[in-house]
């Protein structure tokens, strides 16, 4: 297997990938992009298209931010609402492996920020039988999740005819920099399926099982596009007009509002995801056991391009954090909520195994290759970063330390009292171009 010699990215990976003659990878390529861009022009840009958006009436809002317990929701909203003065109502999906952290990271997020907030959550019933079917389909226990958060949001764009939807980053560009920043590719239905969704939309789950019906899928299928046309519905992603280092920014709303991290399983960042039993614990040794790779190599090669790391150092992260099991507790409340034997979910994991990284010895999955191998690789060192600061990941006090995190929560508080919150900084307005421009 191919392995960038800048980062630890393998030519498998499941957003396409390139490599230059330098043997560097598309992904490293455009994010040298956020050392050469003028940033300052670029937040400009992002007010004028804010500013076109604007609800000149007060009778609506502005525009529509998809939110959650964890990854960059508070950065998101702080920047819309706070830094540009935009009126928002976020929206969010419920995932259903809601840890306490992220339910109360989101009633904080609503109550701090003072925004609306509409929550989709689905019947439990349907949501385990889309899963199962999609565990079975393409391996996937979190389809649902990426299904609905992606398509909540437009259909309340829809729905209440408010045609922006601002979205965090593209992970095409972020990880493997299918597009230029320049380019300020948006959302579209096609990227969706063809990458967050496996290939896979609502209706061809609906195809392919004859348990599933059309009741059960209404909350996962897309917007026609003669609705879209008709409110002008347009997603546009922050991380084209803002310097995106999900590190920092989590750090300035760890400074602002208190947010809640937590230790994760499989990787050493505490920021992201904190909100979900299983993206660092079981989904993401699903996607080890698909792809050869797994968060600790995003997060991992992340840091190696915003130089907080270097390749060594990356390496050596995922020596520590790839091969960890499941944890037994989220493992047996996962089956037993989507009622599936263990064997079944490993079974049809194994199915979509990646041939080209995986092999079957006997009765054994061995991997082919691993970037532990590539080390040394020839030409490393003529295209290394090196490092500016340190990347350590602090791990916040927790607001409710008597709170175990053994079961999912479906629905929680969603709001905070005002003793809680008092001695959060109020004046919560930074300038662009003194905090995100580093």
């Amino acid at each position: 297997m191919n392995y960038c010699r800048r980062c630890l990215y393998p030519a498998n990976h499941p957003l396409y990938i390139t490599f230059d003659g330098q043997g560097v990878c598309s992904g490293c390529r455009v994010h040298e992009e956020k050392d050469t861009l003028d940033w300052g022009k670029r937040g400009g840009g992002l007010k004028k298209i804010l500013d076109h958006y604007r609800n000149r009436s007060g009778r609506s809002y502005d525009c529509i931010i998809p939110v959650s317990g964890a990854r960059d929701s508070y950065f998101i909203v702080h920047t819309v609402k706070n830094v540009y003065k935009m009126h928002p109502l976020v929206v969010s999906y419920n995932k259903h492996y809601n840890t306490k952290t992220g339910i109360r990271n989101l009633a904080y997020l609503k109550t701090l920020l003072g925004v609306d907030c509409l929550m989709l959550t689905v019947q439990p019933q349907t949501v385990r039988k889309i899963t199962r079917a999609t565990v079975r389909m393409m391996g996937s226990m979190y389809w649902h999740c990426l299904a609905g958060s992606t398509v909540y949001p437009v259909q309340t764009a829809v729905r209440f005819k408010i045609p922006l939807i601002v979205w965090g980053a593209h992970q095409g560009v972020d990880q493997v920099g299918m597009f230029s920043h320049l380019d300020e590719v948006e959302m579209t239905r096609k990227y969706r399926k063809e990458h967050d969704l496996m290939g896979y939309e609502a209706e061809d789950i609906l195809d392919a099982d004859g348990d599933i019906g059309l009741d059960d899928m209404r909350n996962f299928i897309y917007p026609h596009d003669k609705e879209l046309e008709k409110v002008g519905v347009r997603g546009i992603y922050l991380n084209n007009y803002i310097r995106w280092d999900s590190k920092k920014q989590h750090e300035l709303m760890i400074k602002l509002y208190n947010y809640e991290t937590t230790a994760q399983l499989r990787t050493f960042d505490t920021y992201n995801d904190v909100d979900c039993f299983h993206y660092s614990d079981l989904h993401d040794r699903i996607k080890f056991l698909k792809w050869g790779y797994g968060k600790v190599t995003d997060h991992a090669c992340r840091e190696i391009r915003l130089k907080r790391m270097t390749r060594e150092e990356g390496i050596g992260r995922v020596r520590q954090y790839q091969d960890i099991p499941p944890a037994p507790g989220p493992l047996k409340n996962f089956l037993e909520w989507v009622g599936m034997e263990e064997k079944e979910l490993w079974r049809s994991v194994d199915t979509y195994r990646d041939k080209r990284i995986w092999e079957k010895q006997g009765d054994t999955w061995q991997l082919r290759d691993s970037v532990l191998n590539h080390r040394n690789d020839e030409g490393v060192d003529a295209v290394r970063l090196g490092t500016r600061e340190g990347c350590e990941f602090a791990i916040t006090p927790s607001r409710k330390p008597e709170d175990k995190e053994d079961r999912y929560v479906l629905i929680g508080r969603g709001h905070v009292d005002p003793v809680d919150w008092t001695t959060i900084k109020k004046d919560a307005s930074v300038p662009p171009d003194k905090e995100y421009v580093v």
